[in-house]
């Protein structure tokens, strides 16, 4: 009686599990994106304000080199994992949607459902409002044009663009990509090459003191948020080409990318600024760049910073959407966003993101968003990390890519 009544409470919400819309719906989809793009997705999206604002927080408590390095290379091994796992799930369980398909389909498609809700709500929107209004105050140097038109105008224009075609959304998101590496490498390679006054390295053996102290654990928590995203292919997974093959390339090709940058990022910006500089300060890239290259350079540097968020906001209006497209592909409630036009394109998955993301950068309550909302998201990406071992019970003749773990 109870399973009874709870079933039909599901689908009274529209949560119809097992329905064939989705089986419907997959001729309309097109595998026309490689490898290659789906790096730069998962790239564009671990790699975001993260890496330029940690690192001043982390060295209020701990401030030996070693230490530092070891937090970020920490932060790698947990992200590796991750993309590990998430590879054998989206090549056992084909289809787009992250967390959502797969807490479906191995827990319960109500716990799938909350996880399509958060990721709705604030698991895309909140970030892509975050990394344009960030995009807003690195601009606002050389615009004098309030930053929350810079920021709307930014959204609006990566939205309207990844509506046209995948072939577009795959141009925006590669060529803005390698845009940011190479903003990325020729700051690391100037950090590497210049000699400065001052430096914050600091290669004493105190490291097995601090690596023990709760200030450890907290620093890395600044971490965990700057590598978010190494999961992003796993949401487009419909559309990416030999989707067993490709997807673990990229997830794993990614987050070791973005691992190595993140520990030469981290080391230059300790190199070339004093402790006294970097010690609580939020824009840490920024200070580093002024020692290197003075105030004018600095504020190149920090224009730079700006446009390598375009490719965040782009992989996060590109990944985000399909959510909500597979989410309404199973639930009638939905069932108007589930809709793609004649290129592929969930139209008005994207704009229903848009639209949240804008209200909250109108409003700015997104940072308070992220901040209690956080926990809810790790939550789900641990489920679906176990899931892996659930999956392997139920699944005896593995079809697609086997983690290591």
């Amino acid at each position: 009686m109870k399973k009874t009544y709870f079933c039909n409470s599901l689908q009274y919400m529209g949560i119809k599990p097992g329905n064939d819309y989705y089986a419907k719906s997959i001729m309309q989809k097109a595998n026309v994106v490689g490898w290659k793009t789906a790096t730069a997705i998962v790239v564009a999206n671990m790699v975001g304000t993260g890496v330029f604002t940690s690192l001043g927080f982390q060295l209020v408590a701990t401030q030996n080199t070693w230490s530092i390095l070891l937090l970020w290379a920490l932060g790698a091994i947990m992200a590796l994992c991750g993309a590990l796992s998430y590879a054998e799930l989206s090549t056992h369980l084909v289809r787009s949607g992250g967390e959502y398909h797969f807490l479906s389909k191995i827990y319960h498609p109500y716990i799938g459902y909350l996880s399509g809700w958060v990721s709705l709500t604030v698991g895309f929107a909140a970030p892509v409002a975050l990394a344009a209004m960030a995009l807003a105050e690195y601009s606002a140097i050389y615009l004098s044009i309030p930053p929350q038109i810079i920021a709307l105008v930014a959204v609006l224009a990566i939205a309207a663009f990844h509506s046209v075609s995948l072939q577009k959304s795959s141009q925006l998101q590669n060529i803005s990509t390698l845009i940011k590496i190479v903003l990325i490498l020729a700051i690391i390679a100037a950090g590497i090459w210049i000699t400065p006054d001052q430096s914050a390295l600091n290669w004493n053996s105190n490291w097995q003191q601090e690596i023990v102290l709760p200030a450890f654990a907290v620093s890395f928590v600044y971490v965990t948020f700057s590598y978010s995203g190494w999961n992003a292919a796993a949401y487009i997974a419909d559309e990416i080409q030999d989707v067993r093959k490709n997807l673990p390339k990229a997830l794993i090709l990614g987050t070791l990318l973005v691992s190595a940058l993140y520990l030469l990022l981290n080391y230059v910006f300790l190199k070339q600024a004093p402790l006294s500089a970097l010690q609580g300060e939020l824009k840490v890239g920024q200070v580093a760049a002024i020692q290197m290259f003075g105030t004018n350079g600095g504020k190149l540097i920090s224009l730079a910073i700006g446009l390598m968020l375009v490719s965040s906001i782009s992989a996060m209006a590109w990944a985000g959407p399909r959510v909500t497209q597979v989410m309404a592909e199973d639930h009638r409630l939905w069932r108007r966003f589930a809709a793609r036009n004649t290129k592929s394109i969930p139209v008005a998955a994207i704009w229903l993101q848009t639209g949240i993301t804008c209200l909250l950068v109108l409003t700015g309550t997104f940072e308070q968003v992220l901040i209690y909302s956080g926990f809810i998201l790790q939550l789900f990406a641990a489920l679906a990390v176990a899931a892996v071992f659930l999956l392997r019970k139920k699944n005896k003749a593995p079809k697609g890519f086997r983690s290591p773990l």
